[in-house]
């Protein structure tokens, strides 16, 4: 059976073709990373798992739209080692109007390849904070700069601190070379660089397009898309061009495992676990066999430990806490007139407060829980304390000690020799150094083996 030759017109041909070439087109995206908040383990994950996905996927460009007002050394570090070794060029977009790149935002801009603000944004104040400080990265030493005339004050009040002032010196320039090695890898202002660091200094986007800081200005992202067109950047040591004509823009949303080690990496919520956790713990401990404590309990100390391993935990504080605990509960089988329990709360707030490193940036526990947790745990302890004396304090209600001190009625004739009583609805043996008569009552002094041991019941008079 002879096949018939299949001739398909050319004009069909050129349709398939072209659909093939539009559909090409449609395939080149760029994808979009939205960070919001402070920067921390949840953060760089996300920004990593975004950065793998437009390798795969052969993404032309990654735009990273940023509002932050600093977050973690460590998880800033990450971002920027994985932002450097990225084979798909990196925008990041301070976006919308309004948003910052405070701290940690400034680095990560410094380092992408391509830097990009909206009107009404700002970015600056990069200073690491001091140990021992508070806020967020870069405010609070922009104040205690010494300026003019006020210079040999300010140098007279550095050693009120004894060793703080040589460990602020090394992390700042430390900072400083981080920062200025980023600069000159992108041909950015080193200087103002060095400067956001030392003096806490910051930027409106028009002033940083001055300085050479960022490339460019954008109204939206189709503005920046437009603007970008036709650069030239250096991806991993090759110069390449950035082509953004008929780019799909497609925004990658945080996965269910970014949004959990976002609320766990909380520094609220992992101290909040812990406590859980080992509470939890201790009741299982206590009163075996409840069960839901335990399972609640492990859970949430797993859930802590997690967090605690990707933030910068002081292990002094994480010390104090557990020691306060301790002392707590030993105030409970211990009475020791509340030396134990004050200690303990003591220890346990010196703690919490302490519990992570300043140099984290602004990750702290917040000091209205730590007071409301503090005070609870008290409250409970004292409340479980007045329960377990009131509960010694009281008599035996059951079994054979509940017998002495009870009042019995005499069945039998009582003469120093045995006799029979009643009491709590049964006859016992009894014997007395009195003469008692069938119907008097009389009160139980002790045991002898089943044999009451009993005395006249004195009247009592008013």
């Amino acid at each position: 059976m002879r096949i018939p030759n299949l001739r398909i017109p050319a004009c069909v041909l050129l349709i398939v073709w072209s659909a093939v070439l539009i559909s090409a087109d449609e395939m080149r995206t760029a994808v979009v990373l939205e960070v919001n908040g402070a920067i921390g383990p949840a953060t760089s994950d996300y920004i990593g798992q975004g950065l793998r996905t437009a390798r795969e996927d052969a993404a032309e460009l990654v735009i990273i739209q940023l509002d932050t007002p600093g977050g973690l050394d460590a998880a800033m570090r990450t971002i920027i080692r994985d932002i450097i070794a990225s084979p798909v060029p990196v925008a990041i977009y301070v976006s919308p109007p309004g948003a910052r790149a405070a701290s940690a935002g400034t680095y990560m801009l410094y380092a992408s390849h391509i830097a990009a603000m909206a009107p009404g944004t700002n970015l600056g104040a990069a200073t690491p904070v001091q140990l021992g400080g508070g806020g967020l990265p870069g405010m609070e030493p922009a104040e205690k700069e010494p300026r003019g005339e006020d210079q040999a004050d300010g140098d007279e009040k550095k050693p009120s601190a004894p060793g703080g002032s040589a460990m602020e010196k090394k992390m700042v320039n430390d900072a400083i070379a981080y920062i200025r090695s980023l600069a000159e890898m992108r041909g950015r202002n080193a200087d103002w660089a060095e400067k956001a660091v030392r003096e806490a200094a910051s930027l409106s986007s028009e002033q940083a397009l001055q300085e050479n800081v960022i490339d460019v200005i954008a109204a939206d992202m189709r503005d920046l898309l437009e603007k970008i067109d036709g650069r030239t950047v250096n991806v991993n040591g090759i110069d390449r061009q950035i082509d953004t004509q008929g780019l799909t823009l497609r925004t990658i949303e945080p996965d269910w495992r970014t949004e959990l080690l976002s609320i766990i990496t909380n520094p609220n919520i992992a101290y909040i676990l812990m406590l859980l956790g080992i509470y939890g713990l201790f009741f299982e401990l206590a009163n075996p066999g409840f069960i839901v404590p335990g399972v609640i309990g492990a859970i949430c100390l797993i859930l802590a430990l997690f967090a605690m391993q990707v933030l910068p935990i002081n292990y002094a504080g994480l010390g104090l806490i557990l020691l306060g605990i301790c002392f707590m509960v030993g105030e409970m089988f211990m009475p020791s007139f509340g030396i134990l329990g004050i200690g303990g709360v003591i220890a346990f707030v010196f703690g919490s407060i302490i519990l992570f490193d300043a140099e984290g940036g602004d990750v702290a526990v917040s000091l209205p829980l730590i007071i409301a947790v503090s005070f609870l745990s008290a409250a409970f302890i004292y409340f479980a304390l007045r329960v377990a004396i009131n509960a010694f304090r009281k008599p035996v209600v059951s079994g054979m000690e509940q017998l002495v001190g009870s009042t019995v009625e005499i069945m039998e004739k009582i003469d120093r020799d045995h006799g029979r009583v009643y009491v709590h609805g049964e006859i016992w043996n009894a014997r007395s150094d009195d003469d008692l008569q069938p119907g008097d009552k009389a009160k139980v002094t002790g045991m002898d083996g089943l044999v009451l041991q009993v005395e006249p019941l004195k009247e009592e008079h008013s």
